[in-house]
Parts: structure tokens; sequence; C-alpha cells
């Protein structure tokens, strides 16, 4: 591997861990772990605030007094506000999108939760989505944190991924089979 790599994903993962440990200490790892989902959405959503952490150029004062106001507008734990403020100062804040979203792996991991990927052709409820994740629980035998999202290319049925297993009912897929089939012959 290149030594140029900069910032890798280990040092993303020593980063998230140094905030997990810290949270856990002073028990505030749920609120940790909500706000900086908050910041992922925020980033997500906001267009200049994703842009601002981007920005190389952007000076260290104005990043602190953006974070001082998202931290003081959101009631924000002082530990997330001080360690946002510590990604500033050592010029990490780039990759801050990054590190938390490491950390609520490891959150998540710590409890003993599995991911999951669902997709699925149409909307579906969030009563559906609960049964979905309660059937999958029983079926892995482990909590299930399921990531859900709605794929109309899909044209029809639903893909769940639980780490390495996957299972593709979508008419997509079965569309790809059957090219591929085709093809073959």
């Amino acid at each position: 591997m290149s030594k140029n790599k900069g910032f890798s994903i280990t040092s993303a993962e020593r980063y998230s861990l140094a905030l997990y440990e810290l949270a856990s200490e002073n028990n505030v790892l749920s609120q940790v772990e909500d706000q900086s989902s908050s910041i992922l959405n925020l980033i997500s959503s906001s267009k200049d605030f994703s842009n601002l952490i981007k920005d190389p150029t952007s000076d260290q004062d104005d990043l602190l007094k953006v974070i001082d106001g998202i931290s003081d507008n959101n009631k924000f734990e002082s530990l997330l506000k001080s360690f946002l403020s510590f990604l500033v100062s050592k010029r990490r804040f780039f990759y801050v999108e990054q590190i938390l979203k490491s950390f609520i792996e490891t959150c998540s991991k710590k409890r003993g939760e599995l991911k999951a990927e669902l997709k699925s052709a149409k909307e579906l409820s969030s009563d559906a989505i609960s049964k979905i994740t309660d059937e999958l629980t029983k079926n892995f035998s482990s909590k299930i944190k399921l990531n859900y999202k709605y794929d109309e290319s899909l044209i029809g049925g639903l893909v769940v991924q639980v780490g390495s297993t996957m299972v593709d009912t979508s008419i997509k897929n079965k569309l790809q089979q059957i090219e591929n089939r085709m093809i073959e012959a």
C-alpha cells in the first residue's frame, strides 16, 4: 500500500473509537450517538455545510464558530462539541463524516447489532419495515439495525442484505438473470 494514502479508514476508526470510549466513560453514549446522526443528516441535507467541511481553505476560526452555533442550537453534549473542536484544531474536520459514520457503526457493533440493508421497489410503511426487522432478528438471532431505501429501479420485489448474506427477489435481478442466460445460450 502507498504511504501517501492520507487519512485512512484506520485513522477514522481510531478517532471514532476514542469518541466512543470517552462518551462511554462519561455516560453520554446514546446522546452523542444521536447527535452524531444529526450532524450526518445535516451534512447530507445542507450543501453549504457539506461544502464548508470539504473546503480545505476554510478558516479554523470560522469552523469553530459554526460548530459553536450548531452545538448551542442543538444542545449538543459538551464532549461532542469538544471533540469536533479538536478535529478542527488538528485539521481533521475534513474527515468528520467518515469519523462519525465509523463511530455510529462502532456503537452498533458494541451493542451486538447486525447491520442490514433493505431496498424495496415500492414505499414500505413503518409497520412493514418493523415486521421485516423483527423477522430478520429472529432469523439471525441478533439485534438488527436496518437501513431502508426506496429504489424504484428494482421494478418490483425486495433486496435484503445482512452482513454477507443477500436475498434479491427484485424483478430487475430476475430480468438480469434471464439476460445472462440468453447471452450464454
